[in-house]
């Protein structure tokens, strides 16, 4: 028989009997928050609704006011609230502090200025309760004590010495007191007795051949102590000669060191002497002119300049056709898939030269994906590594739940992956473990860049070499993530994170720990891959654990995300004036440009797998963050409309509710008539963006909210994917779907591509270019039939002409004035419209007021008219004659 319910027995509980304290179903808790980040861990804010309000009588401006903000409430009204409304009940979150209060009453206090982000909170002890409650009143002591001080008599009393009693300001001094920070490092080296004084032999060895043979400290930049002098005074002192003097003797230590002296002079009689003599004021009659002319040329012209680097550009500026073109370098398809497949997105390996990751896709519309799903669910979805010792068979292949569309690699350790799936979840791998597979692709154990790339005819590809599959670490809960197509992932930088409302903290972890992802569901979504809180579990949930088994071949990096894992924060994007949501295709953000940088300190932490960070991603969560004030949380958005928004990821309140709410775009544009398919930032410019969608392209500066700065007129062809060039400021790859590559140089041509170029008979899907050295480059060309398309970048192409970068500043300067001037015309034409307007009502209800002296003189001339005319009709009728009518018309008067 199953046992009674706790409520059950409370019911049938005899009346004699002490009342039992009431108790909750046994659900599923959740931690409450507290303000202990704020310095009060015993207030827990609370969002009361209107029915919440009226139920326990706390209605804001009514039953809690700003003179009385507070109302104690009693527990065993919120156990029935809590009963009766089970999850839906306002004080869910808070169920735990209500169970645990010693006390029968707790204090609910209206929080009118959002001081700890909700409309309400609890103050979970009694001794936060009776310190609100009863607050000393100091300001009505103050004034009587105020009123007393007149009435006293002031009388002096001297001053009588004291011995000193220490406060503890010594201690303040020793704490503010600088002192050395470094850890000194101290080593002992030891040696046997026995070994003094014993031979030593010394042999030859080839370095490469023998592992371990040498182990290369490189020097990197350590951004912590990277100092930029600004200013600095120095002193210096005009001397007659100098004279430089050295020996073969190398000093070890040098240091700076001046001396100074002073010049030997004439005397006062002897400068008198020189100053009169005829021969000083002949030389100086006979060079004044020379002088005079050497300085006025001095002034016009700059004699340091040098004139050999203006005759000419560098050479290759001007080449023939040939140099100009980009040339096939090697490519790679998948033989032994069975299924038609196209490459979705394309990143080559950050550390490993010559390794290059593509992401493949089943190319199907989404009618047909859903008719054939069932035969689609046994066909792995993969990630290819393929390296150019190879271009046969892949390195590795990473498995995931379905077809991905987009993947980036961690900038912290490249062996940590994350995509998005075409069902809306997110994966991560960790390919730590098959680091030595992929790194051993390079000829040669010392790594050199040079011998990764070898002629064609010089590879031998291993025949026998067996695919190697990899599961993923972790998959995000599909009910909670987005619910359509992931369509760009980005990571977040190592110098910052963000919380659930937006705002941007220090990150102290120095590691990348925080995604961003869009999706067609109209959704960003933030996401963190570190647990949520370190909870110890009980017995019952350390069974379950031990029940789970974790196949042999994934590693536990990410085991804690599994099926569980969720967005930090999730922002939509809103029309406002509508129910629908703006839809986004590809994200920008400020500090992009940051991610692909890896420096040598990444790639020997790589190699160090039992110092991985993200083995011990609980540390340093328990820390204080310092919030970052002046960090800019603005950043660009594509959207399948082909608009271009500039919105904000940071929340805001809303003033109807007190929610935490995502603001609205800054701006938004209706620029492209299609789908946007790319959204960079110039490696170059960080507030210059391009944007590649439907027909035409444009170029964007980030905070010019008038328009692009650049347009392009509508194609012949639609564009699919772009990408700028790496090394040179004013050029940039344009994919169309009829395969040709448009090439854009700004400095030969700002109105159509300078060049164009056939790759392949279909649609191209994804661009990516590669610097391998100072003199190669490579971009990696994807299609729709699952070809990986490796050209080589010319000379032309990828090495800048002098004053390039400053000269495409010039010219987005220059677009940005003629941008203002439009809108100053606009705003002028609009003026001089509507004064127009006002010109012609004006003339149109404009009414003459005439004068008594007007009204006379207009009836006399009419009257004088009609006179005339009687006299012309009886003269034509014959029955008066002139002199007549002039009498009879004197006899009238």
């Amino acid at each position: 028989m199953a046992p009674k319910s706790p409520q059950g027995r409370q019911k049938k509980s005899a009346p004699g009997k002490k009342k039992q304290k009431p108790v909750l179903p046994a659900t599923e808790e959740e931690e409450p928050v507290n303000m202990e980040s704020m310095g009060h861990p015993e207030i827990y804010p609370l969002v009361l609704t209107t029915k919440t309000q009226e139920i326990f009588n706390c209605r804001v401006d009514q039953d809690v006011t700003d003179e009385i903000p507070y109302k104690l409430i009693k527990k065993e009204d919120i156990f029935e609230d809590l009963r009766n409304r089970a999850a839906v009940s306002d004080f869910h979150p808070v169920k735990k502090i209500v169970q645990e209060y010693p006390g029968n009453e707790i204090l609910l206090v209206y929080d009118k200025d959002f001081k700890y982000g909700l409309n309400f909170y609890i103050i979970g002890t009694e001794e936060g309760k009776e310190n609100y409650l009863n607050a000393p009143e100091v300001p009505e002591e103050q004034e009587e004590y105020k009123e007393l001080i007149p009435e006293e008599i002031f009388t002096y009393v001297p001053p009588v010495s004291k011995p000193w009693v220490s406060l503890g300001s010594e201690k303040e001094i020793e704490e503010e007191s600088v002192k050395k920070s470094t850890k000194q490092v101290t080593y002992m080296i030891s040696r046997k007795r026995s070994d003094f004084g014993a031979p030593v032999t010394f042999s030859d060895q080839n370095a490469s051949s023998v592992k371990d043979a040498y182990i290369e400290c490189t020097a990197y930049p350590d951004k912590n102590f990277t100092l930029k002098q600004l200013e600095k005074n120095v002193a210096m002192q005009a001397i007659p000669q100098i004279k430089d003097t050295s020996t073969q003797t190398k000093w070890t230590y040098p240091k700076n060191a001046s001396t100074q002296y002073y010049a030997r002079e004439f005397s006062e009689e002897e400068k008198e002497r020189v100053g009169q003599s005829k021969s000083l004021t002949d030389f100086l009659n006979n060079v004044s002119t020379s002088v005079e002319i050497a300085l006025q040329q001095n002034e016009i012209m700059n004699l340091f300049i040098d004139d050999w680097k203006s005759l000419a550009e560098e050479e290759g500026t001007f080449g023939d056709k040939t140099d100009t073109h980009l040339k096939e370098y090697q490519s790679f398809t998948d033989l032994h898939s069975q299924t038609e497949k196209m490459i979705t997105c394309v990143s080559w390996h950050p550390t490993i030269y010559g390794l290059i990751a593509v992401s493949v896709a089943v190319r199907l519309a989404f009618e047909d994906r859903v008719h054939f799903s069932g035969k689609l669910l046994l066909q792995p979805s993969l990630i290819l590594f393929w390296s150019f010792s190879d271009p046969i068979h892949p390195q590795l292949m990473l498995e995931s739940p379905d077809d991905i569309f987009c993947f980036k690699f961690c900038p912290s350790d490249p062996n940590i992956i994350a995509g998005g799936c075409i069902n809306g979840q997110v994966v991560l791998w960790d390919i730590t473990a098959h680091a030595d597979r992929i790194e051993s692709t390079k000829a040669g154990g010392g790594g050199s860049k040079k011998a990764t790339l070898k002629p064609m005819f010089l590879l031998e590809p291993d025949s026998n070499k067996e695919a190697m599959y990899i599961r993923h670490c972790a998959v995000s809960s599909i009910e909670s993530g987005h619910k359509n197509i992931i369509t760009d992932i980005h990571w977040l930088a190592d110098t910052f994170e963000i919380n659930r409302f937006g705002f941007v903290f220090e990150n102290r972890s120095e590691i990348c720990c925080q995604l961003v992802t869009c999706s067609a569901d109209c959704t960003i979504c933030f996401w963190d891959i570190r647990p949520l809180k370190t909870v110890t579990p009980t017995p019952t949930e350390k069974k379950k654990e031990e029940t789970i088994e974790i196949p042999f071949d994934v590693p536990a990096t990410f085991l804690h995300l599994d099926l569980s894992w969720k967005p930090l924060t999730r922002i939509k994007l809103s029309k406002g004036e509508t129910n629908l949501d703006h839809c986004p295709t590809r994200i920008s953000l400020s500090d992009e440009q940051l991610l692909p940088k890896i420096s040598d300190k990444m790639l020997a932490q790589t190699k160090v797998i039992e110092m991985n960070p993200y083995h011990n991603l609980e540390a340093g969560l328990a820390n204080l963050l310092r919030p970052i004030d002046d960090f800019c949380t603005k950043f660009f958005v594509g959207t399948e409309e082909g608009e271009v928004m500039y919105a904000d990821w940071k929340m805001e309140k809303d003033p109807d509710t007190g929610r935490m709410m995502a603001k609205k775009p800054v701006s938004l544009y209706s620029v492209h008539d299609g789908v946007v398919h790319t959204v960079q930032r110039s490696p170059f410019y960080n507030d210059i963006i391009l944007t590649v969608g439907g027909w035409n392209i444009a170029i964007w500066k980030e905070g010019v909210m008038s328009g692009p700065l650049l347009q392009s007129c509508c194609a012949a062809k639609r564009y699919t994917a772009g990408h700028w060039s790496l090394t040179r400021p004013a050029v940039f790859y344009i994919g169309r779907e009829d395969g040709y590559v448009d090439i854009w140089d700004l400095l030969e041509k700002t109105h159509e591509p300078a060049q164009s170029q056939n790759i392949c008979i279909t649609m191209i899907t994804y661009i990516k270019p590669w610097t391998f050295s100072a003199k190669q480059q490579f971009i990696a060309i994807a299609d729709y039939y699952g070809t990986l398309h490796i050209l080589e970048i010319p000379w032309t192409l990828s090495h800048p002409s002098n004053n390039e970068v400053s000269s495409v500043n010039y010219y987005f300067d220059r677009e940005v004035k003629h941008l203002e001037y439009v809108e100053q015309r606009k705003s002028i034409r609009e003026q001089e419209k509507k004064e127009m307007e006002l010109e012609t009502e004006k003339k149109k209800h404009k009414t003459y007021q005439k004068s008594k002296e007007q009204m006379e003189a207009e009836l006399k001339m009419e009257y004088d008219s009609y006179l005339e005319l009687e006299k012309t009709i009886l003269i034509n009728l014959g029955l008066l004659k002139a002199p007549e009518i002039v009498g009879s018309h004197m006899e009238m008067i």
